[in-house]
């Protein structure tokens, strides 16, 4: 067993019913495990919900969360993705301040990240990107100089590629 602590990425299927997000998050702060991304959304079925979680633990530690978070009520399937070959992505929402003088160079600047502009206003500029968690740092490194005024990420969502992976 690995004792070294590092990323780790659980893809949870739960029922699609109230309470069930709590269940998840509150068997986490029990064990004070920190949580560094969790998102959740329907699945292409509508009683079925996709939970996407990241956090830093050993092999111990994560084999602890795995089979607890079996022990749930309305917990359908988990699996832990983090070394099996996966796609995971990170939507972020990046208003910068931009006026006519520097507009068009942020709008090349972020048109390097394959980033999308969603917005604009007479002072600022609202880019849409999706990608990597490292792909949205260097867009967020590159447009810090010119004035984040807000920023809202998503968090990872992650599937395995294996047609055998995740499912019920």
């Amino acid at each position: 067993m690995d004792t070294r602590s590092r990323p780790r990425t659980f893809v949870v299927l739960v029922e699609n019913v109230p309470g069930v997000l709590d269940r998840v998050a509150s068997l986490f702060r029990r064990r004070s495990y920190n949580i560094e991304s969790l998102t959740v959304g329907h699945t292409d079925r509508p009683d079925v919900s996709h939970i996407t979680i990241v956090m830093n633990a050993d092999d111990r530690v994560a084999s602890l969360v795995e089979a607890n978070l079996y022990k749930l009520v309305n917990v359908l399937e988990v699996k832990d993705v983090s070394d099996v070959a996966c796609v995971a992505r990170d939507l972020a929402l990046i208003k910068v301040r931009a006026d006519h003088s520097n507009r068009s160079e942020i709008m090349q600047v972020a048109e390097v990240f394959r980033a999308r502009v969603v917005d604009v206003s007479p002072e600022a500029l609202i880019f849409e990107i999706t990608g990597s968690e490292d792909k949205v740092e260097s867009l967020v490194d590159v447009l810090r100089p010119y004035g984040i005024l807000e920023m809202a990420r998503t968090g990872i969502v992650a599937m395995a590629r294996s047609v055998a992976a995740v499912s019920v």
